[in-house]
């Protein structure tokens, strides 16, 4: 803010010239004021006097409800300008002088966190005489943030099964005030509603897949937010992706294939292996959240304990939290299509190593995170909404029940 003290400076000393101007003008003599006799009205008022400012000068660690505001006791204000200082960014406070040229205050109803405001004010006494005034006050720095960390990410082309997932560091217990401070929006315009799952995921989806080519904008608001007792957000941004063709595809466990559809237009059926009776595939609609030419699966990751441990698993999808994939199987060629032998994933032939012309070669070219897959006929639950991207699982109306804002 040297900058900005700097020309504090010159503006004071350019209105102290006018004063000294104004004074010779209205005549001097011998009196009290060294020789300047201010109209009768004797030593003008020091600026504070003249000028109040709440905060006080130099006031630190000022809390975000804090009264923000300039008042002059009589005259009126002619200009005020703050300018705020966060994040090595300045930025200029927006506010609004009364009718009557009192009182001024600023149009953001709180101050921000870990702030420096700087405020620069003309006004003219009950006299009609000039004063200026320089303040500058903190904001209180909080010891403990929370952030959301958001998929999909920033400029990324998915599929039509997305959904807006916010998973939070720590817990929020104010979450009214979280919700409210993150906001998406499509092109086209569609009704996108949110659902917390506990206190650390919110998730954003409209009724019913994304149209492709629809633009999503997600702008994180979370800057000062209250999220829990003296624990404020950090995020202030905003990122946008891009709605892709439309892929669903459908698992039928007892069939031993997968029907995949482009556009709604059959592309293929593929074989596939599914859960063994023992470790059966969950039920319901999943959604590609992670895409990996090669992985290493180990049975003890996901709850077993050392039935397998494979350590180039080839084309791997994720589509649950829980350890659910979709992937090339290389070590049980003759399953797919015949019978279920995995331990609650998906199964596509491939080789060791991966291969592009493959089942599961060729069905991983062709998906991009956000595609859905839908599991049928398994001897298993419904996966659960809020295990991976599960959401759509749930109806709307219920789903529209999980906002904390009534």
């Amino acid at each position: 803010m040297r900058h900005v003290q700097g020309r504090a400076r010159r503006a004071g000393a350019a209105l102290a010239a006018v004063l000294t101007w104004a004074g010779l003008l209205a005549g001097c003599t011998s009196g009290s004021t060294g020789g300047i006799d201010f109209g009768g009205l004797g030593k003008p008022p020091a600026p504070e006097d003249v000028i109040r400012v709440l905060p006080d000068d130099n006031s630190k660690g000022v809390r975000q409800d804090s009264r923000f505001r300039v008042r002059v006791p009589s005259g009126r204000l002619e200009s005020v300008k703050v300018v705020k200082s966060q994040d090595a960014q300045d930025t200029p406070v927006s506010g609004h002088i009364s009718d009557d040229g009192l009182r001024w205050e600023p149009d953001e109803g709180r101050l921000a966190l870990a702030a420096k405001y700087t405020v620069d004010v003309v006004a003219l006494d009950g006299h009609g005489r000039r004063s200026a005034r320089h303040t500058t006050f903190t904001t209180y720095v909080p010891d403990e943030r929370f952030i959301g960390y958001v998929s999909p990410e920033n400029r990324s082309t998915v599929g039509t099964g997305m959904i807006v997932s916010l998973e939070f560091n720590r817990e929020i217990e104010h979450r009214t005030a979280v919700e409210r401070a993150v906001h998406v929006t499509s092109k086209p315009p569609v009704e996108i509603r949110p659902h917390w799952f506990g206190k650390g995921r919110l998730d954003f989806r409209p009724e019913r897949y994304w149209k492709p080519g629809t633009q999503v904008t997600v702008a994180l608001r979370l800057r000062d937010v209250e999220g829990a007792p003296g624990v404020y957000g950090l995020q202030y941004k905003t990122f946008s992706f891009t709605v892709g063709r439309s892929q669903v595809s459908l698992v039928d466990a007892a069939k031993h294939t997968m029907q995949v559809r482009r556009e709604g237009e059959l592309l293929a059926t593929v074989p596939i292996t599914a859960g063994a009776p023992r470790t059966t595939t969950y039920n319901g609609r999943m959604v590609v959240s992670e895409m990996l030419e090669v992985t290493r699966m180990n049975s003890r990751t996901v709850g077993f304990g050392g039935e397998y441990d494979i350590p180039d698993v080839p084309h791997a999808m994720r589509l649950t939290d829980s350890g659910t994939f979709l992937h090339g199987n290389y070590w049980a060629p003759d399953a797919p299509g015949k019978v279920n032998v995995s331990h609650g994933c998906v199964g596509l032939r491939d080789v060791k190593g991966g291969g592009s012309d493959t089942p599961a070669g060729w069905f991983f070219d062709r998906s991009l995170i956000g595609d859905v897959v839908e599991v049928v006929h398994s001897n298993d639950k419904k996966v659960a909404p809020d295990n991976g991207l599960g959401g759509w699982n749930m109806g709307w109306k219920e789903w529209k029940a999980g906002s904390a804002v009534k």
